[in-house]
């Protein structure tokens, strides 16, 4: 079962507040890169709240509705991360901290280390997936027959990643961090391997696939591994506020971003259908169901994945401001609104993307639970 375990849902301000800081303390210049994401939106709004002047760079310049109005807060500019003389402009005479959440690869860290010496620490978001296990598989091989990796769990922070590379955007991220490392001593960063990322604003919400079976009168949930699967998840609040810890505290060092839980994929589903007012019947597939696609979540695995998140605990002080009970309400109620009027690949093109047209084939499913639920060998 679902439950929240960190408390009602803070801020950063009440998580300042708590810490015995004033908020709204000036405590110098943060430039945030990749401002209107997902995760740049909630980090701007933590930052602003604990006393930093914030400039919010993006491709469009646009500001977010609830970042801070007041004068000198929160200062939006329209920046391409990708044009160094157009990075260079909103860097100015420099800022204390910077945080990058749109970094892929060893030249963006190339790019970053080239302003080191106007940048007084950085904070870039990289990815959990960039584990691999002792037989060498990882993210990139679950595809694979027997791909998905297995590893320990939970997963420490000094367990083996893949090899860099350009090859996919794991090797990517890899090749990111390794680079950035290497030039510690003249950008001291914080690297924040984030989980399955939720909440507001996201291009490929998880939820989606619970929420559209909702929507659509589905009586049925599908499972395969029977609904046992868990992918760490991470709130973009739970990022923003190692972010606004990272801040504080700048150094060389690679941490785990995710909640203080990681459900399975039935008490997900099952959560969903509650926050919507509706019940559904979990069918639970030993195993993975013949048919292709046929209870494959967003979330499902062979093995289980749970990042430990002990380090950030010890060396930032981290404790989680969000549960994903507390957040799943506003997170599912915002799917719900996208998808008004708008069919769910209109509406989340990146969800396409990522997992495909099938992702709500419902004549596949009728036609595996018609045959009477085979499962693959």
């Amino acid at each position: 079962m679902i439950t929240g375990t960190a408390g009602p849902e803070k801020t950063a301000e009440v998580a300042a507040a708590a810490e015995g800081q004033a908020p709204g303390r000036n405590r110098g210049t943060a430039l945030v890169l990749g401002a209107n994401g997902q995760i740049g939106r909630a980090a701007v709004r933590a930052l602003a709240a604990d006393g930093w002047q914030v400039r919010a760079a993006s491709l469009s310049g646009n500001r977010a509705e609830d970042w801070p109005t007041g004068a000198g807060e929160v200062t939006a500019l329209a920046v391409d991360r990708n044009d160094d003389a157009a990075l260079a402009a909103a860097l100015g005479d420099g800022c204390d901290v910077l945080l990058d959440c749109v970094a892929y690869g060893a030249a963006h860290a190339a790019q970053l280390a080239s302003f080191a010496d106007r940048i007084g620490s950085a904070v870039v978001i990289s990815t959990g997936s960039v584990y691999k296990d002792a037989q060498g598989r990882t993210f990139d091989t679950q595809g694979e027959p027997d791909g998905f990796p297995k590893l320990p769990v939970p997963v420490p922070e000094t367990h083996h990643t893949l090899a860099p590379g350009d090859q996919s955007y794991s090797a990517r991220k890899v090749a990111l961090e390794q680079a950035l490392l290497a030039v510690a001593d003249r950008l001291p960063t914080t690297l924040l391997r984030a989980g399955a990322i939720h909440g507001l604003h996201c291009r490929s919400p998880r939820e989606l696939y619970f929420v559209g079976r909702a929507l659509d009168g589905r009586p049925v949930r599908v499972l395969a591994h029977r609904g046992e699967s868990r992918f760490h998840p991470v709130h973009v609040n739970n990022i923003a506020e190692l972010v606004r810890l990272a801040a504080r505290r700048p150094g060389a060092r690679v941490l785990n971003a995710g909640d203080p839980q990681t459900p399975t994929v039935a008490e997900i589903a099952t959560a969903v259908d509650a926050v919507l007012g509706v019940e559904s019947e979990l069918v639970l597939a030993d195993g993975v169901p013949a048919a292709d696609g046929v209870g494959m979540t967003p979330w499902s695995g062979s093995r289980p994945v749970v990042y430990d998140m002990s380090a950030a605990e010890r060396e930032l002080g981290y404790r989680p401001v969000a549960t994903y009970a507390e957040t799943l309400p506003a997170t599912v109620g915002w799917i719900a609104r996208q998808l008004e009027g708008s069919d769910w690949r209109t509406a989340f093109p990146t969800m396409v993307k990522s997992y495909g047209e099938g992702l709500f084939d419902y004549a596949a499913e009728d036609a595996w639970l018609a045959a009477g639920r085979p499962v693959a060998p």
